[in-house]
């Protein structure tokens, strides 16, 4: 019984049996169905997708589809109910197959943060509720459920589920999305098994002894964590082969001082709670030594991961793989350099020692390799690896699912807080996978630690112990697989890093039960004369036979009918008789009849019509034509699909033109108009594509003719050669210039022999011709007399000449006349003897002795 039938009967039992009443509910719950089970009629846009579906399987692949099954059904048996209403109407319900969406929950047992509780959780860890269904179509939501937990007596540790539910089913119809919701929630206390795999090849050295002296403080570290950790310790170096490692006998004792054997891979100690012995056995591990830069790291992780009984790792715990080094990887195809062609093989090789024992029989893995054994062991690595090597692994990271990488410094002095952050950075963090297969489309919303409406992501950040975090899943069904079996699938929806799934039952409903022996499926039904099946209430004919009720024979006389009759189908590329228009009745269509009587569809295969061709302003063939099998026959003087073009091209041809160019030589007529032409920056305009605002001017091709036209003056001053080379146009004189700018016209000037500067515009008008109007008048510079400026300038300089001179005479006399002047006032005050001159010098000297004393 499906949800239309329930729903009549609830109204029943509340109102009554009323018979009025009853069909006004059973229309109103009929209308409310379709409505909630089919979208909206925009959503279907186009062709009605439906109609041409021949079988019922065909027509339930298809989005909102329904099918109807019952027998002698003269209507489209395949059909939308939200658009077919009358198809809807007449199928009785019984018959109508319309399969729904449907998800119901087989194990759900509530999240819980782990750790220690008191009173018993046999509610959490007991038996599971399977008694949560629900069916709905492709745009509902499955809503958050949570069992209630009952208490009891005694402290035991509670077993964590992150994950809810656990387990679903769901059946999903092909191309219809279905949205569930399920959650996460960080477990507290969460057992942890951390595997440290250590290069130790020689430049590892000091950081082996570093990390042995930090080996405690790496268990303290950890248990702050959760009370719940182990340790466990590897170590690798390369292949034991040429020309990973020295081959020579004495270099395979001791390829270096105090360096142990070469080896590829050794489990050191296994994943254990008793830490203590950690520290030692990191220390008394022994250094080796290889020759190239690249180490085998590949190899120990592929070992540390399938490895999971040697290596120990539980299966509910979150497994981290540190992967300390120096140096970079060798992988797949680097093992030909030492002749090893075999592919790794992804399973374990451990000898009871713990050593490797394929490392030299078979290539490094892969990095698509590790990556998958990643996912199915669901481990976290942890790159933890020097400076210089730190941009290879992050790229790493970006191949290898759940990965982290951090910076170790040159001793990892710091592996213990790279370790922690890490850790946190990893536990922080939820990010959804799945393992659907290729026909199933799978994406994942949610709104994180938001308040908003959830947005397309599988990722979120920042969460912490007990925070519940909801996910919405839509999955959808792309095809329906080939092989049978492949209609049911089981897919895990998964949390990176973390062993725990959502797994999902999916049944593809991509067949009909009435194509099933059962009800409304009858062996050589009298439906189909006897030799043919009847499934879904058409006729599978037997081989030999054909037609609606298997009718039809290739043997038989086929009276009324040509003896060469035609298939219902043009060829083999299509499986719609008729084209989807008409009835195959003994390989010949009949085709429908439309409610227009002045719409009639043709053709052998239906394959014609006179009412689709094309339209113009909602014109069949712009009236301009008759509208003949999907094509319109236009008119005389009329072209194009719809016959919206004129045949001729007068109109692209400029009036008054004489050289009959279309478009002025720069567009294309297309259905008698121009189209211009765009070439870089040059674009043509107008009617007739003769405008050209972009294009380079034409004012110096025109100048000389404006010029010996107009001034007599220019290059063609001759007026017979004037005449001869400027006859395009002739000027108008105008006295002032002005440009019309919505004419696009073009205003020109420059200045000629004479200095004179000169104005013109041109155009070209209605008929394309080139008009050009002009200044009558040049503005010339005023006249200048050069003799009088020349001879001014002269009697300029004369005559500054002649007033510097008589500055200079009246300087110098004014300075004599002062000099005199000072001379005579010293004449005239000197003081002595006038009878003497005092520049005068006698001849003769006279001398006296002062000890003559006249005797």
């Amino acid at each position: 019984m499906n949800n239309r039938s329930k729903a009549i009967i609830y109204y029943k039992k509340m109102f009554g049996s009323s018979s009025w009443l009853t069909a006004v509910l059973t229309v109103v719950v009929m209308v409310e169905m379709v409505r909630a089970n089919f979208p909206p009629p925009e959503r279907l846009t186009g062709m009605n997708p439906c109609i041409s579906k021949q079988t019922c399987h065909e027509c339930i692949q298809t989005p909102y589809c329904a099918w109807c099954a019952a027998p002698k059904f003269s209507e489209k048996r395949c059909f939308l109910p939200n658009i077919n209403t009358k198809i809807f109407a007449t199928c009785p319900e019984e018959y109508t197959w319309n399969p729904d969406n449907s998800f119901s929950m087989t194990r759900h047992r509530n999240l819980t943060k782990g750790g220690y509780t008191s009173g018993s959780t046999s509610g959490v860890s007991g038996g599971y509720s399977l008694d949560y269904s629900s069916s709905s179509s492709s745009s509902s939501f499955m809503h958050s459920y949570e069992e209630g937990m009952h208490g009891g007596g005694g402290s035991k540790r509670q077993e964590a589920v992150q994950m809810w539910p656990q387990e679903v089913n769901l059946k999903l119809r092909i191309n219809e999305a279905y949205r569930m919701s399920f959650q996460y929630s960080q477990a507290e206390d969460y057992p942890v098994d951390l595997y440290y795999l250590m290069d130790l090849s020689k430049s590892m050295e000091d950081d082996k002894k570093k990390l042995s002296d930090l080996g405690q403080l790496l268990v303290e570290s950890m248990s702050k964590i959760t009370s719940n950790f182990r340790l466990g310790f590897g170590s690798f170096v390369d292949k034991v082969v040429m020309p990973y490692v020295n081959t020579m006998p004495k270099s395979l004792i001791e390829p270096c001082d105090g360096c142990a054997a070469p080896y590829g891979y050794k489990n050191i100690m296994r994943l254990s709670q008793d830490t203590s012995h950690f520290a030692g056995l990191v220390r008394n591990a022994s250094v080796s030594g290889n020759l190239d830069a690249p180490e085998g790291g590949f190899d120990a992780i592929m070992q540390a991961i399938v490895c999971r009984n040697r290596i120990g790792w539980r299966e509910k715990a979150r497994r981290l793989l540190v992967f300390s080094t120096d140096a970079g990887f060798h992988y797949a195809g680097d093992g030909k350099l030492g002749g090893i062609i075999k592919p790794n093989d992804g399973l374990c090789h451990l000898d009871d020692n713990g050593l490797y024992t394929h490392s030299s029989l078979q290539d490094y893995p892969s990095i698509s390799q590790i990556n998958l054994k990643v996912k199915q062991n669901a481990i976290n690595i942890i790159w933890a690896v020097t400076e210089e090597q730190i941009s290879v692994y992050k790229k790493l990271t970006k191949h290898v699912e759940g990965s982290f990488a951090g910076k170790l410094s040159d001793d990892s002095s710091n592996v213990v807080e790279l370790i922690r952050e890490q850790y946190d950075a990893i536990s922080s963090s939820v990010e959804m996978k799945d393992t659907a297969s290729s026909a199933v489309k799978v994406k994942y919303y949610s709104s994180c630690l938001g308040t908003g409406p959830p947005v397309e992501t599988s990722k979120c950040d920042g969460l912490k112990v007990g925070t519940k975090v909801e996910f919405i899943a839509e999955i959808e069904v792309t095809s329906c697989p080939a092989n049978r079996s492949e209609w049911k699938q089981k897919f895990d929806i998964y949390p990176v890093g973390i062993n725990e799934t959502l797994t999902v039952n999916l049944e593809m409903l991509c067949d009909c039960e009435c194509e099933h022996e059962g009800r409304m499926y009858e062996v050589k039904s009298s439906e189909c004369n006897g030799v043919g099946t009847l499934k879904c209430g058409v006729c599978e004919c037997y081989d030999g036979f054909f037609g609606k009720r298997c009718e039809c024979s290739p043997h038989q006389d086929l009276s009324g009918f040509d003896k060469n009759f035609q298939s219902c189908r043009p060829d083999n590329t299509t499986l719609v008789d008729c084209f989807g228009r008409g009835t195959c009745a003994c390989g010949q269509c009949d085709c429908e009849i439309r409610s227009n009587s002045e719409e009639v569809i043709s053709g052998n295969f239906c394959e014609c019509d006179n009412f689709s061709c094309d339209r113009d302003q909602g014109h069949l063939c712009s009236n301009h034509g008759t509208c003949v099998c999907g094509q319109c026959v236009c008119n005389a003087g009329w072209t194009g699909p719809s016959c919206n073009c004129r045949s001729s091209n007068d109109t692209c041809i400029a009036p008054g033109t004489t050289n009959g160019l279309l478009c002025s030589g720069h567009g294309d007529c297309v259905c008698g108009e121009c189209i211009c032409h765009e070439e870089g920056s040059t674009r043509y305009s107008g009617k007739h594509c003769n405008k050209c605002p972009t294009c380079p001017s034409r004012c110096e091709e025109l100048k000389s003719c404006v010029q010996c036209q107009m001034y007599h003056t220019g290059n063609y001053s001759d007026m017979e050669e004037c005449a001869k080379n400027c006859k395009e146009f002739v000027p108008e004189a105008v006295e002032t210039v002005i440009v019309d700018v919505d004419n696009d016209e073009v205003l020109c000037f420059g200045i000629d022999e004479d200095d004179c500067k000169y104005n013109f515009v041109y155009y070209y008008n209605e008929t394309n011709c080139l008009k050009v109007r002009a200044q009558s008048e040049r503005e010339c510079p005023p006249q200048v007399y050069m003799l009088g400026i020349v001879l001014g300038v002269i009697a300029a300089i004369v005559l500054i000449g002649l007033a510097l001179l008589l500055l200079w005479k009246l300087l110098t006399t004014i300075h004599d006349r002062r000099e005199f002047a000072r001379f005579e006032k010293e004449r005239m005050m000197a003081k002595w003897d006038t009878g003497e001159n005092p520049i005068y010098k006698q001849a003769t000297s006279t001398f006296k002795n002062p000890t003559y004393a006249g005797k």
